[in-house]
């Protein structure tokens, strides 16, 4: 019987090992998986490469992950903000790489490396420092830039309801960079509020099959001070 729950967070990180590309799903806060990242910290795995949108937000989070000195590099579009004071610290201090790679981009070489593209051409980036070092070709008149995939051995990624099979659904904009995560990754962990029965989640509505997904855990909604809950 296929059953990917998982009985705890650390239950499913044990086997992340050090060295390791980890895709993180989320847009700024929304979609970030705060269980996985702080259960990813407790496990200990050291000089990571972290894909995500952005670089982090305050101390929680990627920016805690970052301040644990676990990451070696990060791959990300939007690397600065106005609480991105932790990135920005250890970046000028030499302490962690950045590769910046616009946002498009991004999201079509994780969805890449999911769907068994060898790579593609991208008119974005041509003609600036992004496409130093890349291979160019000219199409139809229009110049164009190689790229490659990004492939993962670890996504975490935050979804609303799941099944025992690893079927996934997520909240409006907190799917995000969710999906493509979990195609590119080799081992899938995503955090869920909703476990339900097989069959209860109609197959159309399914976002993630549970073909890419490794390991489901289910987590509680956070109250916030405002009386509400964190989505």
């Amino acid at each position: 019987m296929i059953n990917k729950i998982a009985d705890s967070v650390a239950e499913a990180l044990a086997g992340v090992q050090d060295g390791a590309t980890v895709l993180i799903g989320g847009f700024g806060t929304s979609g970030n998986p705060i269980e996985l990242i702080n259960g990813l910290i407790a496990q200990g795995a050291r000089d990571l490469t972290v894909v995500n949108n952005n670089a982090g937000n305050g101390d929680a989070g990627l920016a805690a992950l970052l301040k644990s000195g676990q990451v070696r590099k990060i791959i990300c579009s939007f690397p600065r903000q106005v609480d991105s004071y932790v990135f920005d610290e250890l970046y000028r201090s030499g302490k962690i790489e950045l590769e910046l790679v616009p946002q498009g981009n991004l999201a079509e070489r994780m969805r890449a490396a999911g769907a068994g593209i060898g790579a593609f051409f991208c008119p974005t980036a041509y003609g600036t420092q992004l496409a130093e070092g890349k291979e160019t070709r000219e199409i139809n008149g229009k110049h164009y830039v190689l790229e490659y995939p990004i492939y993962g051995d670890v996504a975490l990624v935050k979804a609303e309801k799941g099944d025992r099979w690893g079927n996934l659904t997520y909240r409006m904009s907190a799917r995000n960079f969710g999906p493509v995560c979990a195609m590119a990754a080799k081992y899938t962990v995503a955090t869920v509020h909703e476990l339900v029965e097989l069959g209860e989640m109609d197959p159309e509505a399914v976002v993630t099959p549970g073909i890419y997904v490794s390991k489901v855990v289910q987590v509680p909604r956070v109250a916030t001070q405002a009386g509400g809950f964190k989505k």
